[in-house]
């Protein structure tokens, strides 16, 4: 019996890291990634909520520096936080660390990423009792580095699940953030909750072939709604990919890796457009990225009033709601039920 369990358990880990294969891609920075990668430091939050949240952050600043800078919240899709660093070596934000990608955080010429990461060993992918905690992880990182960070471009992002974790910490304190970019996001927000976020600026990116995350039945629609609510639809933007591919146009092994253009500042490894991507505002009109200036100048383009008061609790977002379409959380509750089974299988002796 535990044959054919674990026989079993082995095909449906192929289909399902078929349909999510978790590895990094194509590398284009000058001696590769993996030494910037080693420059992102460990810290952890403080308990809120019954939860803390740990996370691998960049600074910018140097010693004696008085410099006010970015500060870029980045959050992983499932399977990439089961263990401390795993959000940062299974994830090409590390680009955005590199010396080119930190000379387009203009006018400070650097930025602090904050790769936050869920707790996947105990079943947690960005749930919302994650919102507090992950708040107060922010919070405690500003209240550190509170002589660095520039209060006015705080920014959120993240793909898949952190995707769907963009748009709740969004939703959850909009006071907090100038700008946010979701990626192939795990979630259709209700119109109340979008209506909490009419005021800020979303670039959107997304596959049209996209095997997790529907394009035509949850991606599109949300940008729909968004965009008929939100006051500055001439300030977001939404980025269509046909076929999804490493900077150097090479194909990705699922079409669900939409953050590889995002990873790689929305241009070519040669610096001009990226491979099999159109991106429109939310006016509908067709905006051609023009280097340097790609994802990271449009999210320093925005700005925010925040004072650098303390979130308090989950915000607009409560523990208990249920504020996503029913077939995107019944596919993905399923999809985690199947992950985690097939998980278990595999260790059977």
């Amino acid at each position: 019996m535990k044959k054919i369990k674990k026989l079993t358990a082995i095909l449906l880990a192929f289909i399902l890291l078929a349909a999510y294969p978790l590895g990094a891609g194509a590398l284009s920075v000058e001696g590769g990634l993996d030494p910037i990668k080693e420059q992102f430091v460990f810290g952890e939050g403080p308990e809120a909520g019954g939860y803390s949240i740990d996370y691998r952050y960049f600074s910018p600043a140097g010693e004696n520096d008085t410099t006010k800078y970015p500060l870029v919240v980045w959050l992983h899709g499932m399977g990439d936080g089961a263990s401390d660093g795993v959000q940062v070596a299974k994830s090409n934000i590390a680009y955005w660390a590199s010396n080119e990608f930190q000379a387009r955080f203009e006018p400070a010429g650097g930025a602090f990423i904050l790769a936050a990461r869920s707790r996947e060993e105990n079943g947690m992918y960005w749930p919302n009792e994650l919102v507090e905690p992950l708040r107060a992880a922010i919070d405690d990182f500003i209240a550190k580095n509170k002589d660095n960070i520039d209060l006015s471009r705080i920014y959120v992002g993240g793909y898949s699940m952190g995707g769907k974790m963009t748009y709740k910490m969004a939703i959850a304190y909009p006071e907090l953030f100038a700008a946010a970019f979701p990626i192939c996001p795990a979630w259709a927000p209700s119109d109340e909750k979008l209506e909490k976020i009419a005021d800020m600026p979303i670039w959107l990116t997304s596959s049209r072939r996209d095997p997790l995350v529907n394009y035509y039945l949850c991606v599109s629609p949300t940008w729909d709604r968004l965009t008929a609510i939100s006051n500055v639809a001439e300030d977001c933007r939404f980025s269509t990919i046909t076929k999804v591919c490493y900077e150097d146009g090479s194909a990705t092994s699922s079409s669900h890796h939409a953050w590889f253009a995002v990873n790689h500042d929305m241009f070519s490894a040669e610096n001009g457009a990226y491979p099999y991507m159109t991106t429109v505002n939310g006016l509908g009109e067709n905006v051609e990225l023009s280097y340097p200036d790609g994802m990271i100048s449009w999210l320093c383009s925005h700005t925010s009033d925040y004072d650098g008061a303390k979130g308090e609790g989950s915000g607009n977002v409560g523990i208990n709601d249920s504020t996503s379409l029913v077939y995107v959380d019944g596919f993905f509750g399923i999809f985690e039920l199947l992950y985690n089974a097939v998980l278990k299988l595999l260790r059977i002796k």
